[in-house]
């Protein structure tokens, strides 16, 4: 029996769900199991121990991509069921496949993947790609079309990780230059392809009111609450992982202060902006992670934190209309004011760091984990590798244009990929609504009952 039309489009998003789930089933019965436990006292009170001081870590970071960062993306007031949803969704969805395609890389010996709590939290870094990245497109694309996203970004995002950290040894323990520019860029590019020159007119859906910009302020909130922990847990437990937390505790609380003064500044009537708000108060985090661990004075954390918001409430202010105006660039969630400015902020503030980092300061030398299971810093043969100052210098000035380049060129290939019909791209009266992917119960909000066909039919023909 043929599927009419009105259901193709929502039986393509279980049908993609279902067979990916079945392959992993498989693929994890044939070659995943956990480590053996250890016979050794010692062996079992160190791994032990490891559980205890990162699964808190790991919890943090799950509250905020699962919570924080869902409601931060809620301020779009029809579109509260899918953000949250979606990013759900994506989250589960690129962890597993990251999982997979991780441990076909470094961790396949012997027929075997051998999984443990770091293999999940490595995995969980290269899901928070995805979920930046989306940002830019959030509201005019279909699940299926995200879901397509993040297949691509996934194995581009590790050979990129791999090239910045292992073959080029950039320092950058809080992913500002592999996690938040590469997703910024390559969310950009999907966006420029997807919608290819065309200016995108503001929606009638797409104006935040009250109530979802204060949901949104709520998800920024919890974001900023965790934020120290997902930079800290990749650093080796001591001085580092204090010093990392202390890095971004300062320079998020001097971003947030920063954030308010300058949109009153910026704003006539001196009132603050809520965009502003949600997002100026975590650009200071984005910037620290690339030096979060180094050993500088407090005060440089704090400057980075207010010039990070700064920047960020600059680009949303002037930046990001003239993109619009002038490149047709359509980012809905401002990704790149808080994630790709910060980020280009940091990369830069790395490069002073090594320049006028001590000679013999140990804690400026690389302490991240590494996607292979082991610590970067074990590799290392004395001060920056043997580089010296300058060759690492011009290292994090590579890893920053290798970040950048590499992302814009996948992301454009990826959106013109997603242009094919297929994916079932809304139309563009139908987006930034809940009612194409929710039954919602509200009827003042829900369409009529024959709706359904014309949303199918119409999102099928575009």
């Amino acid at each position: 029996m043929a599927v009419p039309p009105s259901t193709y489009p929502r039986r393509l998003l279980p049908l993609f769900l279902a067979l990916f789930q079945g392959a992993l089933l498989l693929f994890f019965a044939l070659f995943v199991t956990y480590d053996e436990p250890s016979a050794q006292v010692e062996d079992t009170n160190l791994a032990a121990n490891q559980v205890y001081s990162t699964f808190p870590f790991f919890q943090d970071i799950q509250v905020m991509l699962v919570v924080g960062l869902g409601l931060l993306l809620t301020f779009l007031p029809r579109y509260g069921f899918s953000a949250l949803t979606h990013n759900f969704l994506l989250l589960n969805f690129s962890m597993q496949w990251a999982l997979v395609l991780q441990g076909l890389l470094h961790h396949f010996h012997h027929g075997q993947i051998h999984l443990d709590l770091h293999k999940l939290l490595i995995a969980e870094f290269a899901a928070v790609t995805v979920l930046i990245s989306v940002g830019a497109i959030l509201g005019r694309a279909s699940p299926c079309q995200l879901l397509v996203m993040a297949t691509c970004e996934i194995p581009i995002y590790l050979a990129s990780e791999w090239v910045i950290v292992t073959c080029l040894g950039v320092l950058d323990v809080g992913g500002t230059i592999t996690i938040h520019v590469f997703s910024c860029y390559f969310g950009l590019g999907v966006s420029k392809a997807l919608f290819r020159a065309t200016q995108q007119p503001l929606h009638p859906k797409e104006t935040p009111t009250t109530s979802s910009d204060l949901m949104s302020l709520v998800g920024t909130l919890i974001l900023w609450v965790f934020w120290p922990s997902f930079v800290a847990v990749p650093c080796q437990p001591g001085d580092a992982q204090h010093r990392a937390i202390l890095n971004t505790l300062l320079a998020m609380s001097a971003g947030a202060i920063t954030t308010v003064v300058a949109s009153s500044l910026l704003e006539r009537d001196g009132k603050l902006s809520p965009g502003h708000l949600q997002n100026g108060s975590l650009a200071g985090g984005v910037a620290i992670g690339v030096v979060a661990d180094m050993a500088m004075p407090p005060v440089a954390a704090l400057a980075l934190g207010s010039l990070s918001a700064v920047v960020c409430v600059l680009g949303f202010r002037f930046l990001t209309p003239l993109l619009a105006r002038k490149l047709a660039l359509h980012d809905q969630c401002g990704i790149h004011n808080l994630h790709g400015l910060p980020g280009i902020l940091g990369a830069a503030a790395s490069v002073v760091a090594v320049l006028v980092a001590p000679k013999d300061t140990s804690g400026s030398r690389p302490s991240q984990l590494s996607p292979a299971g082991g610590n970067a810093s074990e590799v290392v043969e004395g001060q920056w590798g043997g580089r010296g100052v300058g060759g690492q210098a011009l290292c994090q000035a590579a890893g920053l244009a290798v970040a950048i380049g590499a992302s814009l060129l996948a992301g454009l290939l990826t959106g013109a990929a997603l242009r094919l019909p297929c994916l079932a791209r809304p139309p563009e009266r139908l987006c930034f609504d809940d009612s194409l992917y929710f039954k919602i119960q509200d009827e003042a909000e829900s369409p009529g009952p024959d709706s359904s066909a014309e949303e199918g039919a119409l999102a099928l023909k575009e």
